[in-house]
């Protein structure tokens, strides 16, 4: 007894205070296991006696919620094959569900496939009218009995091989209404698309440059007929000096620079036919020495109207102009410069598009940079109208030598709208030395019709400005090739706007020019790849340009110029 007295003080056993804590909590388990155990009992005994065929049969079976778990434990609870049954139906509703969405789907779109809609339509007829047959009603739905096994059997192969039939059509017309892969396969047809426009867009730009800047056989045939008339007689063709008019600042003098004789032939046409005093015009042309007797001939077999004056030199005639002095002459015989424009694979015509209007051959021509020296070409003028030999005159020009330039060098028309023609599409902007010195944004002039002041060129030093630049590009990260980015730069701030109806560009590339517009224009320019002498001009402006040749002469009529 006093064992047990000391026990219990000690608190060593198990009825102490703790132990009747342990124990309560053990009898809280057991109680709540208890209940849980009951409550699921009488849930399952409830489900097991309700009858197992009340209406659930007389249409088709229920596949959902409730419904499937009530038909699981009645499958269990009586015949096994009431479970294969009900997956059979489950399986057909799926598929006739399935059926007649893709019917309704092709209906909505009104799609053009009615043959296939009518699969559709018949399919989904055929797996109802399955499930609804009376001898399958009779003895598997309406049967209070054992599930017929070859009844089931029967059922379950025409059930599959409606489902067959149901899949393959649905993987056949999959493409046509799964919009995700609608959408992939177009994408895939946008994709392939581009790249056939890219490769045809790069492989035109090449094929337009081969026709831009080959010379037509017409034009190779009138500069060998014409030299073929110097070399029979050259008595007839001699030089007989050099005019003062040639020289006399107080007459109106324009610089033409090119190689193609027709071209300089309507230029020279053009301004004389619409000058009010032709004979106070002096034309100064330059060409190279391939071409230069051609040019002589030209002028004096077809002498110009109105006793308007010709002067017809080569670029060796201007000794100062040596690889010594021009830095773009040194440009021209560095092996790398010749390595881009004459080493074209034909692996990459197609891949080097951006790059191919760079290939022009005038830009290996001193003839493109002798704009660049007009003050040192002509020292006892004071004012000169540049033009190319791409441009048609229809307005009396004199009017240009009667603009106050305001002590400026360059008179030109500005071409820039929005943010095209601006300073940085012509120049590199990420080169430190650009970015410091011009403004992006600035406006870019076009060249083409520019009257110089000679006086002010000077004063400025702009052709050392000129030399400053080309030297720095010499390896051309400043700009790509060409005249007009070095001319933005060299008269960046000695140009002057002049009015746009003085120079209208864009009639070799652009067919939206209003007639308006080149009505009301005092020239008219075909810059651009479709030069009106070429097969590829445009028909719309070809006639402003070829009213102005000169026809009746009777080497243009043998070379069946513009046939």
């Amino acid at each position: 007894m006093a064992v047990a007295v000391r026990g219990s003080r000690g608190g060593g056993g198990g009825f102490g205070p703790g132990g009747s804590s342990l124990r309560s909590f053990f009898s809280y388990r057991i109680f709540v296991s208890a209940m849980f155990s009951l409550l699921f009992i009488a849930t399952l005994s409830v489900i097991l006696s309700t009858n197992p065929y009340s209406s659930h049969h007389d249409s088709a079976l229920p596949t959902t919620g409730n419904a499937y778990v009530h038909r699981t434990f009645l499958a269990l609870k009586s015949d096994p094959l009431k479970t294969r049954l009900d997956l059979i139906y489950k399986q057909a509703n799926d598929h006739l569900t399935l059926v007649n969405a893709y019917a309704a789907y092709a209906r909505k779109l009104k799609i053009d496939i009615s043959r296939q809609l009518k699969m559709f339509n018949d399919l989904a007829s055929d797996i109802a009218d399955l499930q609804m047959k009376p001898s399958y009603q009779m003895s598997l739905m309406e049967s209070d009995g054992p599930v017929d096994e070859d009844v089931l059997r029967q059922f379950e192969k025409e059930v599959k091989d409606k489902v067959k039939t149901a899949r393959a059509m649905v993987a056949e017309a999959k493409e046509n209404y799964d919009n995700q892969l609608k959408i992939q396969k177009l994408k895939d047809t946008i994709f392939a698309v581009n790249e056939l426009l890219t490769k045809a867009r790069k492989n035109g730009a090449f094929g337009s440059l081969i026709a831009a800047k080959s010379v037509p056989k017409s034009l190779h045939c009138l500069a060998m007929r014409l030299v073929g008339e110097m070399i029979s007689n050259p008595e007839k063709y001699r030089d007989k000096g050099p005019k003062p008019e040639f020289e006399d600042p107080s007459l109106y003098h324009y610089a033409i620079f090119s190689d193609n004789v027709i071209a300089v032939s309507v230029v020279v046409k053009s301004v004389v036919q619409n000058a009010n005093e032709p004979w106070k015009h002096v034309f100064h042309v330059v060409t190279d020495r391939m071409n230069l007797a051609a040019m002589k001939v030209w002028f004096k077999m077809r002498p110009v109207e109105g006793s308007a004056h010709v002067e017809v030199k080569a670029v060796e005639d201007f000794t100062f102009l040596n690889s010594s002095y021009v830095p773009v002459l040194r440009q021209f015989g560095s092996a790398k410069l010749q390595k881009f424009y004459f080493e074209i694979r034909e692996e990459n015509t197609t891949k080097d598009a951006s790059n191919m209007k760079f290939k022009n051959p005038k830009y290996l021509s001193m003839l493109n940079h002798l704009r660049f020296y007009l003050p040192e070409m002509y020292p006892k003028l004071h004012k000169i109208l540049f033009l190319d030999d791409d441009v048609v005159v229809q307005k009396d020009l004199t009017g240009l030598w009667k603009i106050d330039l305001d002590g400026k060098v360059n008179g030109a028309v500005e071409r820039c709208f929005g943010s095209f023609h601006r300073y940085a599409q012509y120049l590199n902007f990420s080169h430190p030395l650009i970015k410091e010195k011009f403004n992006p944004k600035a406006c870019a002039w076009a060249y083409g019709m520019n009257i110089f002041d000679l006086d002010a060129w000077r004063r400025e030093k702009c052709t050392d400005q000129y030399h400053y630049w080309q030297n720095l590009n010499e390896d051309w990260t400043l700009w790509k090739l060409g005249t007009l980015p070095p001319g933005l730069i060299t008269f960046y701030s000695t140009t002057k706007s002049l009015d746009k109806s003085w120079h209208v560009l864009g009639l070799g590339y652009n067919p939206s020019i209003s007639m308006d517009e080149i009505n009301r224009a005092a020239v008219i320019h075909y810059n651009g790849n479709m030069k009106p002498w070429l097969d590829i001009a445009m028909n719309q402006y070809k006639n402003l340009w070829t009213k102005y040749v000169d026809n009746d002469m009777e080497f243009v009529q043998m070379c069946n110029f513009g046939l």
